[in-house]
């Protein structure tokens, strides 16, 4: 993705979403449609495991979350990003070299993704070749929600975890209301819609 995007200038969008549908079909090609069973329990407890009241997901997504702002605001390869975020023709006038930058914050992404997923195979107990479809809609409703502009330039760690935990209640919210998950797909896009509208109206003023 990180080389579509940064050498052969594909669209970033355009990029992840071929990548996500060749890792998909793989997955359904490696299971042939049926999900693999779990039964290791030191890989169960990645998930379901807990080190005295608190969950591992959650330390994990603690210690993530400390490791990442370090990087974001802490070091140099941080501040290229935002730098590259805000203005991509102006890091390349001061001297940054855009596209290696870019391909790594498509590592680590990548990276990351791979963790949730073993995270999430981890606490169902299996390895499911479908489980993740519509994920994609909940991270870009919570770092829209969280104040990343999706126009680049704004942005933060922070903002993003606040966005995570309101899309959480809003899921869990809905899902103890009875909403059906057709009802949920829609909200989720007229949250997104709004905040995109927002944003645009933001910029312009």
């Amino acid at each position: 993705s990180g080389a579509m995007s940064a050498k052969l200038n594909v669209a970033p969008f355009v990029a992840t979403l071929a990548m996500m549908t060749i890792a998909r079909g793989i997955a359904l090609i490696y299971t042939n449609g049926r999900p693999i069973v779990v039964s290791s329990s030191s890989f169960k407890y990645l998930g379901q495991g807990y080190i005295g009241p608190i969950p591992v997901p959650v330390l994990i997504f603690v210690l993530i979350t400390v490791i990442m702002a370090i990087i974001l605001y802490k070091t140099k390869f941080g501040r290229y990003v935002y730098a590259i975020g805000g203005n991509e023709n102006a890091a390349k006038i001061s001297g940054i070299r855009v596209g290696g930058i870019k391909i790594w914050v498509y590592v680590i992404n990548g990276f990351l993704a791979g963790l949730a997923g073993i995270l999430l195979a981890s606490r169902i107990s299996s390895g499911q070749p479908n489980s993740g479809m519509g994920y994609e809609l909940d991270a870009i409703a919570a770092v829209v929600i969280g104040g990343t502009s999706l126009f680049g330039g704004r942005g933060s760690l922070l903002g993003t975890i606040v966005g995570v935990l309101i899309i959480g209640v809003i899921n869990n919210g809905l899902n103890l209301m009875d909403v059906s998950s057709y009802w949920q797909q829609i909200i989720k896009g007229l949250i997104i819609a709004g905040a995109v509208i927002l944003d645009q109206r933001a910029k312009r003023q």
